[in-house]
C-alpha cells in the first residue's frame, strides 16, 4: 500500500510468475521518480488487469492499470492511490490493514507485521546495495578523470 503514489506498480517477475506475456504490454515512455532511489524508472510497460479483493461470498472486482518495472522487487506490486478510489478502499497503515465495502460486508486485507518487516528489510537491503553501486560508479569516474 502506498497512498501517497499515485501510480499502480507491478513488477516485471510477478508478472512472468503470474503466466501472462510481456507482449500484452502496451509501451510507455513517461518516467517516474520516488521508487529507485536517486534514479528515475522507466516502466517496460502499462497493462490493465482485473483485481479480486475478498472471497467467493463476499468480494469487488475491479480493473487496474499497472506500470510494469523490470528492476528487482521487495513486493509484488504496490497499489496506489487510484486503487484505493476505485475500490472506496481506506487503508491503516498503523495496522497494515485495507478496507472496503463487499457485496454484503466490510473486506478487510491485512498481513502480519512479522511478513511487512521482512520486506522492509529486505527493501533497504537493495536501496543500500543499489545506492553504493552508484557511489561507486562516482568514484571510478573521478579515478578516471585523475588519472586522465
Amino acid at each position: 500500500m502506498d497512498g501517497g503514489c499515485g501510480l499502480n506498480i507491478m513488477y516485471a517477475k510477478t508478472l512472468d510468475e503470474m503466466g501472462v506475456d510481456r507482449t500484452n504490454l502496451c509501451p510507455i515512455q513517461a518516467p517516474f521518480h520516488g521508487v529507485m532511489p536517486s534514479r528515475q524508472a522507466i516502466p517496460l510497460g502499462q497493462i490493465d488487469l482485473p483485481i479480486t479483493f475478498g472471497d467467493q461470498s463476499n468480494y469487488r472486482t475491479k480493473t487496474l492499470t499497472f506500470d510494469v518495472v523490470g528492476f528487482l522487487r521487495t513486493f509484488h506490486a504496490i497499489l496506489g492511490r487510484s486503487c484505493y478510489v476505485k475500490f472506496m478502499a481506506v487503508p491503516n497503515y498503523t495496522y497494515l490493514k485495507l478496507k472496503m465495502s463487499g457485496s454484503r460486508e466490510v473486506i478487510t486485507i491485512g498481513t502480519s507485521f512479522q511478513h511487512a518487516y521482512e520486506y522492509e528489510v529486505e527493501s533497504c537491503s537493495h536501496t543500500i546495495a543499489v545506492v553504493a553501486s552508484k557511489e561507486l560508479a562516482t568514484l571510478r569516474e573521478e579515478v578516471a578523470e585523475k588519472n586522465a
